[in-house]
């Protein structure tokens, strides 16, 4: 029996920085996970990625990525998907020394 489906985001890489992006509602790509289109119908969102995809001139390797609505808007329910959205934990750089300096921490 198949899985009932979950909610999602349309989310991939940007083609030349390589950082992670979700599609929005206005199908633009935004860095932002709060500002992506959620998906919560399937047939709908299985068009919403083929539109997504069709972009390789601004992406790579879109897919689907389960999401749930959280406090603090929408959040990853997969760890994978967490560690994309903040990048490597082997030290502070890029994502995570960004956040650390806007946090009002040294990085």
């Amino acid at each position: 029996m198949p899985r009932a489906f979950t909610p999602k985001v349309i989310t991939a890489n940007a083609l030349i920085e390589g950082d992670v992006i979700y599609f929005t509602k206005d199908d633009t790509w935004t860095r932002d996970l709060a500002c992506a289109e959620y998906l919560t119908d399937e047939a709908h969102a299985q068009v919403r990625l083929l539109d997504a995809a069709q972009q390789v001139d601004l992406v790579v390797g879109a897919y689907l990525a389960d999401t749930a609505e959280g406090e603090n808007g929408l959040e990853p329910t997969h760890f994978r998907e967490e560690f994309r959205r903040t990048g490597p934990s082997n030290y502070f750089h890029g994502k995570q020394a960004d956040s650390k300096q806007q946090d009002g921490q040294a990085a």
